[in-house]
């Protein structure tokens, strides 16, 4: 396949409606300064390809998707999906306070940017506020999965709050349900991870209980380790997702959220 119809295959994952909002010729990928907006990175005879959308004068990109494919030629792999908007405040969550890559907060925090971004109603690993295109995303995941004859996408959450909005989108497990079951009945009233929820830091509000971005917070916080559990002793641990394109079955584990 030439470069020029790998682009036009791998344009079908940037949401539509980001070439509106931002004026940028869905053709050839400028801005209305006339600089490249859009990038491909699908090296010859690697699995990965990258799509990013950045503007002019934006250091991180409004929008970047990684998919990969796996050794199940019916199956890819949704390495990450990113989405920023470029008028929201940036906090700088993904680096320490020296500057140095936290890995969206596996590897070290940023604590006091982490209370920013939290304060401001961001969920955990986000430098800026999203754009909700969850939906639109996954319609163009969908529609790339049929033109190849894909049949089911794969996941890694990264964080709880993603799993519960892919819970939404018709995302099952391949590991990690049962632990999403128990946290959600731990943070019940009275119950473990409830009870940990004494304001011994930022992140651990009582009122997080109640909503998918303050557990997400008090689970990035450390809080599974804090409580006797067999299937928290390790802490939190990404689950593995899985969608099927034309039948997708959501397994849910927070029903009815509230974000």
């Amino acid at each position: 396949m030439s470069r020029t119809e790998k682009e036009g295959l791998y344009r079908i994952l940037i949401p539509p409606s980001l070439y509106h909002r931002f004026v940028i010729d869905p053709l050839l990928y400028r801005d209305k300064q006339g600089e490249k907006a859009v990038r491909f990175f699908c090296p010859e005879k690697d699995r990965t390809t990258l799509v990013e959308m950045k503007l002019s004068g934006m250091e991180e990109p409004v929008f970047s998707i990684q998919v990969s494919d796996t050794i199940d030629a019916t199956q890819i792999e949704l390495d990450f999906v990113i989405v920023n908007d470029p008028d929201s405040p940036k906090f700088n969550t993904n680096v320490d306070e020296q500057g140095r890559d936290t890995l969206f907060g596996w590897a070290a925090r940023n604590i006091p940017e982490e209370i920013k971004a939290m304060e401001a109603g961001y969920f955990p690993g986000q430098v800026r506020r999203g754009l909700k295109m969850t939906r639109e995303v996954i319609r163009g995941l969908d529609f790339f999965c049929s033109i190849l004859g894909v049949k089911s996408i794969r996941l890694d959450a990264l964080f709880y709050h993603n799993a519960i909005t892919y819970e939404r989108f018709g995302f099952s497990y391949f590991e990690g349900y049962a632990l999403m079951k128990r946290i959600h009945e731990l943070f019940q009233p009275g119950k473990a991870l409830y009870e940990k929820l004494d304001g011994s830091t930022p992140f651990r509000r009582p009122e997080f209980a109640r909503t998918v971005r303050g557990r997400s917070w008090a689970i990035h916080d450390g809080l599974l380790l804090d409580v006797d559990d067999d299937l928290l002793e390790e802490g939190w641990a990404s689950p593995v997702m899985y969608r099927m394109v034309e039948n997708p079955r959501a397994m849910i584990t927070f029903p009815d959220p509230v974000y």
